[in-house]
């Protein structure tokens, strides 16, 4: 199939785009953000879209589908399409914020992996896995976009700067929110990644915090705190010092960075209460 053909349009910073000439969908707006050095990018919270159900996707990943549930929801209330281009990762999206500023992270893991798709040359023609890197076809051959150590390129690949809304930017925008949305696959491998980074983030929490025996929901929100960076390893230390004591440990958990970001520990407590009741969660000791 030919590369898809992106055709966008802006009003009062709202930024709406087509593929191919289908239907036109939203693809977020322009927001600014921070107060010394305000950057400007596009946000797409409230755009609708497919939404992240566990129970789609335990018989692959079994409880681990449902141990994300809560941070998912807390992140993006379990968009698939979720984007933001504002901040100084350039490019952040899906149901979990892969942020496209973090080498060998899980942006860009996700989107090695998208590569290997069949779609991906309708998409994203000028780019490629080039011993095993993301890399952009050039007419002297494979530039690599990423490395151990760096992905600056790959970041203005995506999103040129954060000091306003480039083409590049929503085009590119345009192009994972529809691939997100029509394609199966795409989701997939968004759980995929998601969950293959919480299962090998956990082995170290484990051994960093000592979480041998601890109740799966106490494991949740270390998880979660980390996810976010909302609290230092001392912070989890001391709140996880409770004589074993799961119940105590875990509200203590929920109130670090609960002062800034109460919405967000709210509603990870509501989700976890919820498959506490439901007999998922408070069941499972680690490891599990």
């Amino acid at each position: 199939m030919p590369a898809k053909i992106v055709t966008f349009s802006e009003s009062g910073g709202v930024y709406k785009a087509s593929l191919d000439n289908g239907p036109k969908f939203e693809v977020g707006r322009r927001v600014k953000y921070g107060k010394a050095e305000p950057t400007t990018g596009l946000s797409n919270i409230r755009t609708p879209g497919a939404k992240y159900n566990p129970a789609d996707h335990a018989a692959t990943h079994g409880f681990w589908a449902y141990f994300i549930f809560p941070t998912c929801t807390a992140e993006s209330n379990g968009a698939f399409n979720c984007l933001n281009t504002y901040d100084r990762a350039f490019f952040t999206f899906t149901f979990l914020q892969y942020a496209a500023h973090v080498p060998n992270g899980d942006f860009v893991r996700f989107l090695r992996r998208l590569l290997e798709e069949p779609e991906a040359a309708d998409y994203f023609p000028d780019l490629l896995l080039h011993n095993g890197r993301v890399a952009r076809d050039t007419p002297l051959g494979p530039v690599a976009l990423e490395s151990d150590t760096s992905t600056r390129e790959l970041m203005t690949y995506l999103n040129p700067t954060v000091q306003d809304v480039e083409s590049a930017e929503v085009i590119n925008a345009a192009k994972f929110i529809h691939w997100s949305e029509n394609s199966a696959a795409h989701r997939a491998i968004q759980v995929e990644t998601g969950i293959a980074h919480f299962q090998a983030a956990m082995q170290s929490y484990a051994k960093r915090y000592s979480l041998a025996g601890r109740l799966d929901q106490v494991c949740l929100a270390v998880a979660d705190i980390r996810h976010q960076g909302r609290g230092s390893s001392q912070d989890i230390l001391a709140a996880l010092n409770t004589s074993g004591d799961d119940e105590k440990a875990y509200r203590n958990l929920l109130q670090i960075g609960a002062t800034v970001y109460k919405q967000r520990t709210d509603t990870i407590d509501r989700e976890v209460k919820k498959l506490v009741a439901a007999g998922i969660l408070g069941q499972k000791r680690w490891p599990f």
